[in-house]
């Protein structure tokens, strides 16, 4: 596009000259929050401390109405700002003033507010919309689940566009009050403790709090008819749990393996430290998919997870996430082994309790099953890339470096640092570069090579390495531990 060049009056000239200098500093918030794997998620400019969603559902026709209340910081000059979204919007106010607003891209909403906002400021935007969140694709797909009763929003890397306006990204972590009103006899699960729960003129209102900083894709609701039952850990954590009433076959295995939650919970606090937030639970709707999700304090489980019976290492897989990835999470997408390969040890912690076979044969069964040519050895956990961020090598062979990581420093030191690890980032935001530099203080040996030949070389280690980390390993291939079906069942996470 071209444009005239247009010279200014003496007088159009002299009111240039009032503008204050400072006003050029105002410039828009980056559209992306600069993550290698997904640019155009998350955005720049400002940071989120609370979100308070107000929604109101009716399941005959998918419609979604919602008022959502951000309070959040400014962290440069801004001009203007974006939020992720993908629901028709009505209206948006900035600290009370109506502000403009347009959508542009995949999924962004670009706000500009009555006046500049100053950095290091405090400010609320509130947004107003309405749609039918199923209707809705990005990317060629839609997070937001239809079930016969209702609808579910569970799904990774992102699943808030389309349900509610946010900061779309793990480094950007806030508390939550979701308020969901839905018709009388139907139910909405979401995170965290419910508050409170009214009823009105054939509409009930669900409260949930999220009391801890949590990631926007860990964020849930879930609405339909479920049997829900709750109780308390022995540490005295409440415990909510859901299951869809129209499982049908898969029901009793569904429920099989969620009601271990509270003791899978209180196992994990004895490998990884106390359980860092205020509820735990897990839900299970008529949604046919197969993979599980750690929505914080309450894990997604999919209907057909429970296709070939109950299935706790599931169970145990998502709650060792609310330790490594919801409450220490990923600074980047690429750190998806600070997420994936401890929940993947620690079922194999759970497989050595149970006397299903030891994590160091599981660490052998999964080295000798894949030959050197098997392209299983060309991802790299430490950085799989986007296209290979769900593989099972980031699983399997990332178990695999933690297992010869234990062998390397001994269970004193191993344990150690399974447990401080959760303890000192608690709340945060960490990377794999942040692990090894960790690992390296606390048992005062150089690891860096250790983790590039487990984690980044696209080769499979050689028998020497394997040796040195691994132990003595005999010529015959080992034998399969009787935990693996179920381990392996957990590699669909994300095939829905």
């Amino acid at each position: 596009m071209r444009h005239r060049l247009l010279v200014p009056g003496a007088a159009a000239l002299g009111l240039l000259l009032a503008v204050p200098a400072s006003a050029a500093s105002f410039t828009p918030g980056a559209p992306g929050a600069g993550d290698s794997y997904y640019p155009e998620s998350g955005n720049g400019g400002y940071d989120v401390s609370h979100y308070d969603l107000r929604l109101k559902y009716q399941p005959k026709t998918d419609l979604l109405e919602g008022t959502a209340t951000l309070l959040a910081k400014t962290t440069q000059d801004l001009s203007r700002f974006n939020l992720d979204f993908g629901l028709k919007v009505s209206e948006v106010r900035v600290d009370g003033r109506k502000a403009t607003f347009a959508a542009s891209g995949a999924h962004e909403l670009e706000i500009t507010p009555a006046a500049p906002l100053e950095r290091g400021k405090q400010i609320s935007v509130v947004v107003r919309y309405a749609g039918k969140p199923s209707e809705v694709k990005i990317d060629g797909y839609t997070a937001w689940a239809r079930t016969p009763d209702g609808g579910v929003a569970a799904q990774e890397p992102e699943s808030a566009v389309w349900w509610y306006p946010s900061n779309d990204h793990p480094t950007d972590k806030a508390t939550y009050d979701i308020s969901v009103s839905v018709p009388d006899g139907t139910q909405a699960i979401s995170n965290g403790v419910l508050a409170s729960q009214t009823s009105k003129l054939g509409w009930t209102r669900y409260n949930w709090r999220s009391d801890k900083p949590q990631a926007t894709y860990l964020t849930t609701l879930a609405i339909g008819k479920f049997d829900v039952t709750t109780g308390t850990t022995e540490g005295g954590v409440p415990v909510v749990n859901a299951v869809s009433k129209d499982l049908g076959a898969n029901e009793g295995a569904a429920r099989a393996s969620i009601e271990r939650t509270a003791e899978v919970t209180e196992w994990l606090e004895s490998v990884y430290g106390r359980y860092p937030f205020s509820a735990v639970g897990g839900y299970v709707p008529n949604v046919p998919a197969g993979f599980a999700l750690e929505t914080q304090t309450r894990p997604f489980y999919g209907k057909k997870v429970f296709d070939r019976g109950a299935n706790v290492s599931v169970v145990v897989h998502e709650l060792a996430h609310q330790w490594y990835g919801d409450s220490v999470s990923l600074k980047g997408w690429k750190d998806i082994w600070i997420n994936e390969g401890f929940a993947a040890y620690a079922q194999w912690l759970w497989s050595e309790k149970e006397g299903e076979g030891t994590a160091q044969e599981l660490a052998d069964y999964v080295f000798d099953q894949h030959p050197a040519d098997d392209p299983f050895w060309t991802v790299k956990p430490g950085d799989p890339g986007p296209d290979h961020q769900f593989d099972g090598a980031v699983y399997d062979r990332g178990a695999v470096a933690l297992q010869a990581l234990r062998n390397k420093l001994g269970d004193k030191v191993f344990f150690g640092l399974l447990r401080s690890w959760p303890q000192e980032h608690a709340y945060g935001n960490a990377s794999v570069a942040d692990f090894v530099a960790f690992a390296e203080k606390k048992s005062g040996k150089p690891l860096a090579d250790f983790f590039d030949t487990w984690l980044f070389q696209q080769s499979k280690p050689s028998a020497g390495a394997a040796r040195q980390a691994l132990g003595a390993r005999g010529t015959a291939p080992a034998p399969r531990p009787a935990s693996w079906p179920k381990i392996a069942a957990t590699h669909t996470v994300h095939q829905g």
